[in-house]
């Protein structure tokens, strides 16, 4: 008769097996985003936040707060902060050019959202919508230059949105935020987390197997 390993190594097996799976869900998950980032979180949220922008958990805060209150007065928008050429993941050749860039996430995001939107990169902005043009929005954004360091790039946003729904009839009230201990995470946070469960579950396995190992070769012997 075969004999069974023990529950102790058949469980270390289950557990890795587990754990790459997990880990080559996510892998493939990156490489699936990897196209175009923005457009896979900006279809189902207002913002795109890479984790290079050097945000603060305030001033995230803050812009949260505002787009989710845009909505509410009327002026729903939504907004890419493009900090390097790395999160435009393989559409790198728009790198420095927000307007065309806008352009292309807008027609990205036209089958779930045609609403305003704001592409935001070092030294420009990119303004798009699918149902008509934006001459007088994009007059609205003049004098602001968005930069990265220091988190910028959403100091800009913050200045550019109550313009933009200004420009559109639209006024946004001031929003009062409250920050809690911990902030949002960012996508890349968020990824590289799961990422580093995964090998710490896989570690876990590896040492369980070899554990069973030499108590299995005793009860052989």
């Amino acid at each position: 008769m075969p004999v069974l390993p023990p529950l102790r190594a058949r469980t270390g097996a289950v557990v890795l097996i587990l754990a790459l799976a997990l880990v080559m869900g996510w892998t493939a998950a990156l490489a699936h985003a990897d196209g175009d980032p923005a457009s896979d979180v900006l279809a189902s949220q207002p913002l795109f936040l890479p984790a290079d922008a050097g945000v603060t958990v305030r001033r995230d805060a803050q812009l949260a707060a505002l787009l989710d209150a845009a909505p509410r007065s009327g002026y729903p928008i939504r907004v890419a902060l493009v900090a390097s050429s790395a999160d435009l993941g393989s559409i790198t050749e728009l790198w420095g050019q927000p307007q065309s860039y806008a352009q292309f996430l807008g027609q990205e995001l036209s089958f779930v959202y045609s609403g305003p939107l704001l592409v935001i990169m070092p030294g420009g902005f990119g303004l798009y919508r699918f149902d008509r043009p934006l001459a007088v929005e994009r007059a609205a954004l003049a004098g602001i230059r968005p930069a990265v360091p220091g988190g910028g790039l959403a100091a800009a946003a913050l200045l550019a949105v109550p313009r933009l729904a200004a420009a559109s009839g639209h006024s946004l009230p001031l929003v009062s935020v409250q920050l809690r201990s911990s902030g949002p995470a960012t996508t890349g946070t968020l990824v590289w987390l799961t990422l580093g469960v995964g090998v710490v579950l896989i570690a876990a396995a590896w040492s369980a197997s070899f554990r069973a190992r030499p108590l299995a070769l005793r009860r052989h012997a």
